[in-house]
């Protein structure tokens, strides 16, 4: 069964800033992320192993690696 992380939950996970997420969201280039129409406000989930698939695209084996900002996710489901 999949695992749902809010946007706190799947900062924490990453290591990453809460702004991090949020930016990267109206930016691009972020993890993929569910988004559920609740009204005046929306929920944002992040599926655990979307995270997963989106820190591993993101792997590098020298500081003189591009890391792309872009990178589009593909998933295998």
């Amino acid at each position: 069964m999949t695992k749902y992380l809010s946007t706190r939950e799947a900062a924490e996970y990453l290591g990453v800033s809460k702004t991090y997420l949020e930016h990267r969201r109206l930016s691009g280039g972020g993890p993929p992320y569910s988004k559920i129409d609740g009204g005046r406000t929306s929920l944002v989930r992040y599926a655990k192993e979307d995270l997963d698939v989106w820190m591993a695209s993101h792997k590098v084996t020298s500081t003189s690696c591009p890391v792309s900002s872009s990178i589009w996710f593909q998933s295998s489901r």
